[in-house]
């Protein structure tokens, strides 16, 4: 919003008359959006073209999300999944030198926060709690959260990004 000034003559007081200018939000808003748009675009061409990274192309991941750059062809994300901000997919273990694959099957959920160790798998219609630390395999059709991670349900069906199905 812009601010202008004018100052008045009345009765040989000069008093500030303000006028608030209104800006057309669409515009910024327009900007904004194409601005955010280009800025996604390049980070997924940086994260599957030039690191490698395998991502189904209809995956959200938040740009926050931190993917293993020092083996990026080990993660693999798989259709409709969602990464919230925060989450850690790691695909190397140095101090074993151990490069292996961490696969996140489709329609999965992986709350804010989340660390996926190397060599994980999940199955498809998983959801990982906030702040889980995943260490083992995670069949299909569950919920796992904690440190270490552990299925707290199972039986679950999931819809597209993760969203739990309420029977």
């Amino acid at each position: 919003m812009v601010c202008r000034v004018r100052m008045q003559l009345a009765s040989e007081n000069l008093k500030p008359n303000i006028h608030f200018v209104q800006m057309k939000k669409s515009s910024f808003a327009t900007i904004r959006r194409q601005l955010r748009e280009y800025a996604l675009k390049w980070w997924w061409f940086k994260a599957g073209k030039i690191y490698g990274n395998d991502l189904a192309p209809n995956a959200k991941i938040s740009r926050t999300t931190m993917l293993d750059k020092t083996n990026p062809r080990g993660v693999h994300v798989g259709d409709a999944s969602y990464l919230a901000s925060g989450v850690i997919v790691l695909a190397h273990d140095m101090s074993r030198r151990l490069w292996t694959n961490t696969r996140i099957g489709q329609r999965c959920f992986i709350g804010c926060n989340a660390i996926i160790m190397p060599g994980v798998t999940f199955g498809d219609e998983v959801i990982v709690g906030s702040g889980a630390v995943v260490t083992k395999d995670v069949p299909s059709n569950c919920i796992v959260a904690g440190n270490p991670a552990k299925i707290i349900k199972e039986g679950i069906h999931t819809t597209t990004y993760g969203v739990l199905v309420l029977v």
